[in-house]
């Protein structure tokens, strides 16, 4: 085998314009075929944290009447009087599986938030719990967050993120400062920021309106308050996070069966899962359905190499004609003279699926450069592309070396 190498590689450097000339087609095959399966790939990891961030992992399960999101604020449900969680079902959330960290809460997006003469008016208010914070991703910039005798205390008191710090008070300093979330004074302890993991990419007016109320601000406050602000109970939401992105799915839709247990069957009210995973998947989807289709024009390059590769085998056949003839004549079995020339194909394919690969990384990266689109080298698909290049130079390389094992030798020693 080793033999057949040296001798195979020995060929290819003595005619290495013609070699470099059959190499072409294989070389600009598996070039676009890297370039392709790196945009595939990018552009899905890119959806992926368009939708869930870089590496948040967080769920989110709501209370849900019929087929649309539960809003107190809209009265009365025809449904009867929504379900409350208890403190069992939140602890048995917590101990999940694949669970890292859960979240309950309250929220209102209708409820006016004013300072002194300014409104927050189309903000957010959350009522919080300890691990809410953490779970979410926000870190305190200034101030303090929420500590356990805020909790036990019923201390009236808020926390705000930049944009609310912005829309209320204008440049001034907040922390100190009393607001009024509806009828009630509560003083402002702290500012918090979510991490740049979990902000959504608003890339759309449509999306724009679906975090309208992030945008405009959010203001938190210690969910044993919430009574006191808004005068009733309501049910919670609630947000958990996943110990990894392939377990977002099934944890969010086990969690939401737990928080179901109790509510009868014939109830409209349901807790679900926002399982973004599937949109993910629909949208990586409809991408590499796209995508295949140019991989399958980037493979009729492949074949064109190996119709090349055979006819430059052919002729390399008939020119060597009586080498082949003096090898049989000293006792060279045909086997010998097959292995010889499939050797010598696979070689010629295989090193121009090398440079291939070579050529597909860096073409990647310039289409990744000169038009904004996101890639990611697939290791699988550089290992793959070298194999199956050498396949081609064994399938297309075997009906010249089948024609040189069977050369007669006394006709190919004539052949000069």
């Amino acid at each position: 085998m080793l033999e057949n190498i040296r001798i195979s590689i020995q060929g290819i450097w003595s005619h290495k314009m013609r070699s470099f000339l059959t190499m072409l087609g294989i070389i600009i095959g598996i070039a676009s075929i890297i370039a392709i399966v790196s945009t595939i790939k990018g552009t899905s990891e890119q959806i992926k944290e368009d939708l869930i961030g870089a590496g948040n992992n967080t769920v989110t399960i709501s209370l849900y009447d019929g087929d649309s999101g539960y809003d107190p604020m809209f009265g009365m449900s025809s449904s009867g009087n929504p379900p409350l969680l208890s403190n069992e079902q939140k602890e048995e959330v917590r101990e999940m599986d694949h669970v890292e960290n859960a979240t309950f809460f309250y929220t209102n997006t209708y409820s006016n938030v004013y300072y002194q003469n300014t409104s927050l008016q189309g903000g957010t208010v959350y009522g919080i719990d300890e691990n809410y914070l953490n779970t979410c991703g926000y870190m305190v910039q200034s101030g303090r967050g929420f500590i356990q005798k805020d909790y036990e205390n019923l201390n009236k008191v808020a926390l705000i993120d930049n944009n609310a710090a912005e829309n209320l008070f204008s440049g001034e300093d907040p922390l100190g400062k009393t607001i009024e979330i509806g009828d009630d004074p509560f003083v402002v302890v702290g500012i918090v920021q979510q991490g740049d993991s979990y902000q959504p990419n608003i890339n759309s007016i449509n999306e724009y309106y679906e975090y309208y109320q992030t945008v405009i601000g959010t203001v938190m406050i210690p969910n044993r308050c919430w009574p006191i602000a808004f005068q009733f109970d309501e049910p919670e939401n609630v947000v958990i996070k996943a110990d990894s992105t392939d377990n977002m799915s099934s944890a969010g839709n086990s969690a939401a069966k737990i928080l179901n247990q109790g509510i009868s069957e014939d109830s409209k009210f349901k807790y679900k899962a926002d399982d973004v995973m599937e949109r993910v998947k629909n949208l990586q989807n409809l991408s590499e359905s796209t995508n295949q289709q140019l991989l399958w024009i980037a493979s009729i390059s492949l074949l064109v190499g190996g119709i090349g590769v055979m006819n430059i085998m052919l002729v390399s056949v008939t020119e060597r004609t009586s080498e082949i003839g003096l090898k049989k004549a000293i006792g060279a079995r045909k086997k010998v003279i097959l292995y010889q020339f499939l050797t010598e194909a696979s070689m010629l394919t295989s090193i121009g699926g090398i440079i291939g690969v070579v050529l597909g990384i860096i073409l990647s990266r310039v289409v990744s450069q000169v038009s904004g689109a996101p890639t990611a080298i697939s290791v699988p698909a550089i290992i793959g592309s070298v194999l199956f290049s050498t396949v081609i130079g064994v399938i297309f390389g075997l009906l010249p070396s089948v024609k040189a094992a069977n050369l007669n030798p006394i006709d190919a020693l004539r052949s000069e």
